[in-house]
């Protein structure tokens, strides 16, 4: 536990962050992997780190580096994927984006306005610089699906970027721009299929909100956040086994929605 930014209070709290990926598709969507994030003071008092229950050979990590790690373990495992997409904490991590392009891995990560990339005529250019020079008639008013009170509906709009693109792939800049209010913009950093339509794009862009529905659903349904641990061990324990239990649940409304019949036996 210690003094740091919590996404969720949306301030500076005494807590413990948890860096979770997750899975979504048509047919549903659990969170898969996790790890507890370790603020370096943690990492350096290795008497108190010990103390937790924390092993020695546990290293500080950032954020964007917890979730390599944790895609990198969903990779060696053979998940099948076609996206990866993150929110602005992990997309503006430019070692993150080269790291999923020497992999291969099509994504679709939000980043700040104000990230530097490499224009199609070699100059470095800033996102929202990219974006103001396009002209009206590039943006695209598109659903990304259902929300909470109807069509999540944007004004999208892209632009190739980076000079040499590889055989069948493409980089663009990504950005959607709220209907109410035109100057609220936000940006994505794009990569994959050279085929790849805005519409690709905005879809891929809109699952990252199944990532929240994730987080409510396994609070609400499998008490993820129903604990008061102050141990290592038992933060992994309880984050595992209420995701275990999520995932159950999913599976279980999954097959359920195709007439099926969910089993309960354990194996």
């Amino acid at each position: 536990v210690q003094r740091q930014y919590s996404g969720t209070a949306g301030r500076i709290e005494n807590c413990q962050i948890g860096t979770f990926l997750a899975y979504a598709s048509a047919r549903g969507h659990v969170l898969i992997d996790r790890e507890l994030y370790l603020p370096e003071p943690w990492i350096a008092d290795r008497d108190r780190a010990r103390a937790s229950g924390i092993p020695d050979e546990i290293e500080f990590e950032t954020k964007p580096r917890q979730a390599m790690a944790m895609l990198a373990r969903a990779f060696d495992a053979g998940v099948p994927f076609s996206w990866i997409t993150a929110d602005e904490a992990y997309g503006q991590v430019k070692y993150l984006r080269t790291w999923l392009e020497e992999r291969d891995a099509a994504h679709v990560l939000a980043t700040k306005v104000n990230d530097t990339l490499i224009t199609t005529k070699g100059r470095e250019t800033r996102a929202d610089e990219l974006i103001a020079a396009l002209p009206e008639r590039s943006w695209r008013r598109l659903s990304v699906g259902a929300g909470a009170h109807g069509p999540r509906e944007y004004d999208w709009a892209r632009t190739p970027i980076r000079i040499a693109w590889l055989a069948g792939r493409g980089h663009w800049l990504l950005a959607r721009r709220s209907i109410s209010d035109p100057t609220e913009i936000a940006y994505y950093v794009c990569y994959g299929p050279r085929r790849s339509t805005l519409l690709d794009l905005a879809w891929i862009a809109g699952f990252r909100w199944r990532i929240e529905e994730c987080f409510q659903q396994a609070k609400n349904e499998a008490g993820l956040d129903h604990y008061q641990v102050r141990s290592w061990r038992a933060w992994y324990a309880h984050v595992t086994l209420s995701m275990l239990a999520h995932a159950w649940l999913a599976v279980s409304r999954s097959l359920a929605i195709k007439g099926e019949s969910v089993s309960t036996n354990q194996t």
